[in-house]
């Protein structure tokens, strides 16, 4: 009897909360976040060459994650013995240490409640999916990449800082935005805010729906 397939979390739905064993113990998803951002990340497998390039950038670039009160936690199909004797092993050939949560999966329970495994892509591992998690445990972004690309970390970071500087600031980011550029001003929705667009002189106008500004 053929079950039906559990729907993939969307923007905007409530992260799925789970209890699971990962190379810190046992944590509940729910407390271990707390009022911070969290990014969810999956990988294939342990012992991979393009996994290991991944999970070490995250390590590296954790501090800065930290500062943008960002937690990190990633997961595999693994048991939590592979995890730990791949981390040991990340720490001598590429001197990196992994100090950010890894989930051992293997039952696929949080894999599943998270849509990280694609048949048409692999059966047996997860693809390489980021969800960015805001405080109230809503999904706010998700990115997926196959088994053989690996990810943009200066996207991943610049999507966080994007997400945080529009809920900061009640603005939109355009294309290519980094932090420091132009932001984009919300739509008008009256015709007082069309007025109010075309008097501002802080804003680059372009037309009266399209206005930038500086923060």
């Amino acid at each position: 009897m053929e079950t039906t397939p559990r729907p993939m979390p969307r923007i905007g739905d409530k992260a799925p909360d789970f209890t699971a064993n990962t190379t810190i113990g046992e944590l509940t998803f729910s407390d271990w976040q707390g009022d911070d951002w969290v990014l969810l990340f999956s990988h294939p497998a342990d012992f991979t060459p393009v996994c290991s390039t991944e999970l070490t950038e995250f390590a590296r670039r954790e501090e800065g994650f930290k500062r943008r009160n960002c937690k990190l936690i990633g997961l595999s199909i693994d048991s939590i013995h592979s995890h730990l004797a791949w981390r040991e092993n990340l720490k001598q050939i590429l001197d990196t240490e992994i100090n950010y949560p890894l989930i051992a999966d293997l039952d696929t329970k949080v894999a599943s409640q998270y849509g990280m495994i694609h048949p048409g892509e692999s059966e047996t591992v997860t693809v390489r999916t980021v969800f960015v998690i805001d405080p109230r445990r809503t999904i706010r972004a998700l990115i997926y990449y196959p088994l053989n690309v690996g990810r943009n970390m200066d996207e991943i970071e610049r999507l966080l800082d994007a997400l945080q500087t529009s809920d900061a600031n009640g603005i939109a980011t355009p294309v290519d935005w980094k932090p420091g550029d132009k932001v984009i001003v919300p739509p008008p929705k009256t015709t007082a805010d069309v007025a109010e667009r075309e008097g501002h002189g802080e804003y680059e106008r372009f037309d009266f729906y399209l206005n930038k500004k500086t923060l």
